[in-house]
Parts: structure tokens; C-alpha cells; sequence
């Protein structure tokens, strides 16, 4: 199959010039890393055609009998898949369930209503330590011996869940232990998922590479630097999605995990926002172009008009509603992303808007590295390590202090 970019690649709105210094500098990282693209040795590795999971895919036909799938796990573990599967949930037969939160109803919910013997429970976590996946894992009360429904996904060593499964002889896919969860997605962490969703993973592979041609090295390599620009200046401080494209709501989750996660550090960091369009012009837009100018923008939306059938009739109004004569819903989602775009240039907001040509496995996996690559490398241009989180292992040290404590009882 030809690689045929998903995205047009628009330009990014912002009046800065591109510092050369900070031009040759993003490009010798961008350079250096297609170089070592084949070894694994960092979340890299997954985009390259070398890759290789830790599973056989013959092995796991047998599991696509299960109409319902529960996927156990928090952050990356889980919400990668849930990117993928709204995205494509139309072309999905299947029930899929993303338990990554601890969430007493959702619970009650699933074992009411999924016979545990007719769904199937991937747990996934890097760790094998994660609580908030164990105390699900426990609460679902679906542990058995050689049980034919669960899948573990974690890191080949004495862990936890790891342990638990080989004394419970449950089947093991090794975690890769060079990928972290948020840029685990194109691993067997989500792969494995997508297979299972009845999904192509070789078609999700198909446009890994593309951000990385010589066509859109330059184009890749300017937005780097401007990110990282806003970042080290420190006056733009919340990234707004604007979003368009309902099915794109599960992405733009994942996206405010790796985006906050990885570059949230050394007091810098983008807070990300999802803004649901045009819904919050009736309520947040006052705010956008009016308020603090703190904020930068990501504008999501098709190529497109979407076929539609709701073709609008304004004869029943007066006259003034003429404008709406033979016009469908998207050709008016349209307009109003138009107007936006147009207030944000006059007003000097800084802007980045990308357009999604259709709803297939290449433009989902095309999106999740983009994204990846951009933060990755900005991460890495700013000194900044875009592959941990001290701050959120602080909090695990702290909760585990507070549960293992003698005074446990009188803390709650």
C-alpha cells in the first residue's frame, strides 16, 4: 500500500522568526534519532518497520470470540486503545470497556453486566505495581487458575502482577521495558487491542513514518522549535484543543496525558484543555479571544463536508434565515471553524490547525506519531526528559506511605 499522508500538514501560526541556531540544533536531534530509529532502545523503536512485538498474532486469534473486552490499566496502559477504538468505532463489532479510573459504579456496572466467563479482561500495567489497575483487577473478583479470559500485559520480571500470573498460569506479554505507558500506544500495549478490535495493525503501521519524510522534515522540525519557544518563554502557558471532530475526543485524552506528562516539569509545561466546537463558542469563546492571552490553539477538523442527510429547510422562518438555504451541517461546522480562525489571526493569537482527510487505521496511527515525535524531541530541546514523571512518582511513595501506615485506620 502507497503512503499517502492522512493530515495536511498546515502551518503553525505564530509571528516569530525560526532562531538558525535553534533550527540546526532540532534538526541534529531529529537526524540523530532516524539514525538509531532501529534500536531499541526508546519509544522510537516502535515507529520503525523493524519493530517487533513480543506476541504472535496466530496465538491470539483464539481470544477474538470475546464480544467483551475490558481493558484494566490507568494512563497510558489503557487510554492509547480508547484513542484508537472512538476513532474507529464505527467499523468496530465489538464491545470495549476502559477501566482506568477506580470507579466503584463502573464497576458494579461491568459485573452486572458482563458474565465474567463471556468477556475478556487484559490488565495491563509497565510496573506490575500500578494500585488503582490491582485494586480493579481485585475488586472485579475474576481471578482463576489457568483462566482461559485473561490476558496480562507487563515487564518480564518479579513485579507483582507479573508474579501473581505465573502462579495463576494466566498468559504473559512482556512490556516492553524501554517504552514508557504514554508512548506505548504503537506496542503491544495497543497493538494487541487494535488486533483484537478486529482492527488492521498493519494498516495503523502504514503511515508511522510519514512526519519523518524529507517532504515534512522541515515542517516538523519548525513547529518543534516553536513549541519549545512558548515553552522556555513561559507567557503561553494553556493549549486548547478545539475540536471539531467528535470521534477525535479519545485522542485528544491520550494527547493531554503525553503533552502534560512529558513536558509539565523544571516549572515549565503546557496545561491541556479539550474544547468541544462549536458548543463552547456559546460559553468559553468569550474567554478565548477576549481573556488573558495565555493560550495557544489546536484547531481540529475534517478536510471534508462529511455526507450528511440533514440537509436544513429554513423556509419555515422569515427572510433573514435565507443564509441556510441548501446548507448541511458541516458545511456550517465549516464556517463557524473559518470565523474562528479568522478572529484568532486578527487578533494575533497563536494558532495551529490541523486538518484530518478520513477516518481509517493509517490516519490514527499517523496522528499518535506525530504527536509523539513533536513532544518527544521538543522534551529533548529544551532539556527536559520527556520519558519520566518525578512528580507522579512522588505521589505513589506517599500514598503507599499512607496505606502502609499503623495509623491507617484513623486516616480514613
Amino acid at each position: 500500500m502507497k503512503n499517502i499522508s492522512k493530515i495536511n500538514y498546515q502551518k503553525f501560526i505564530l509571528s516569530k522568526r525560526i532562531n538558525y541556531k535553534k533550527y540546526r540544533n532540532t534538526k541534529k536531534i531529529l537526524y540523530k534519532i532516524i539514525d538509531n530509529l532501529d534500536k531499541p532502545q526508546s519509544f522510537f523503536h516502535s515507529l520503525s518497520r523493524k519493530f517487533s512485538y513480543n506476541f504472535n498474532l496466530k496465538d491470539f486469534k483464539k481470544y477474538k470470540k470475546f464480544k467483551n473486552i475490558v481493558l484494566i490499566g490507568m494512563g497510558g496502559s489503557v487510554i492509547g486503545s480508547e484513542a484508537i477504538y472512538k476513532f474507529l468505532q464505527e467499523k468496530i463489532k465489538k464491545n470495549f470497556i476502559f477501566l482506568n479510573n477506580i470507579d466503584e459504579t463502573k464497576l458494579k456496572k461491568i459485573k452486572k453486566e458482563n458474565k465474567t466467563n463471556n468477556t475478556l479482561f487484559i490488565i495491563i500495567s509497565k510496573s506490575g505495581s500500578t494500585v488503582e489497575t490491582i485494586t480493579n483487577f481485585l475488586a472485579l473478583k475474576i481471578i482463576k487458575k489457568r483462566s482461559k479470559n485473561i490476558l496480562i500485559i507487563t515487564e518480564k520480571n518479579n513485579n507483582l502482577l507479573h508474579s501473581l500470573a505465573k502462579k495463576m498460569e494466566l498468559p504473559i506479554i512482556e512490556h516492553k521495558h524501554y517504552i514508557g505507558g504514554r508512548f506505548s500506544v504503537l506496542s503491544e500495549v495497543g497493538m494487541l487491542p487494535a488486533f483484537l478490535m478486529g482492527l488492521s495493525i498493519k494498516r495503523i503501521r502504514n503511515n508511522l513514518l510519514i512526519p519523518l519524510k524529507n517532504s515534512n522534515i522541515n515542517f516538523l522540525i519548525k513547529n518543534i522549535i516553536k513549541l519549545s519557544t512558548l515553552l522556555e518563554n513561559r507567557k503561553i502557558n494553556n493549549l486548547v484543543f478545539c475540536n471539531f471532530i467528535p470521534e477525535l475526543d479519545g485522542f485528544l485524552s491520550w494527547s493531554q496525558q503525553l503533552i502534560a506528562e512529558s513536558l509539565g516539569k523544571n516549572g515549565k509545561g503546557f496545561l491541556p484543555t479539550i474544547s468541544t466546537a462549536p458548543k463552547d463558542h456559546h460559553s468559553l469563546l468569550q474567554l478565548y479571544l477576549d481573556g488573558p492571552k495565555d493560550k495557544l490553539f489546536y484547531i481540529f477538523s475534517f478536510s471534508k463536508n462529511k455526507k450528511t442527510s440533514y440537509k436544513l429547510n429554513p423556509r419555515i422562518f422569515d427572510k433573514k434565515f435565507d443564509f441556510l438555504k441548501k446548507k448541511n451541517i458541516s458545511q456550517i461546522k465549516i464556517a463557524q471553524k473559518k470565523a474562528f480562525l479568522t478572529i484568532l489571526k486578527k487578533k494575533k493569537i497563536p494558532f495551529r490547525e490541523l486538518v484530518i482527510k478520513d477516518k481509517t487505521e493509517e490516519t490514527i496511527g499517523e496522528l499518535l506519531s506525530l504527536f509523539m515525535i513533536e513532544i518527544a524531541i521538543v522534551g529533548k530541546t529544551i532539556n527536559i526528559n520527556p520519558f519520566n514523571q518525578p512528580a507522579v512518582e512522588e505521589l505513589k511513595v506517599v500514598t503507599k506511605k499512607i496505606l502502609t501506615s499503623k495509623n491507617t485506620k484513623n486516616n480514613f
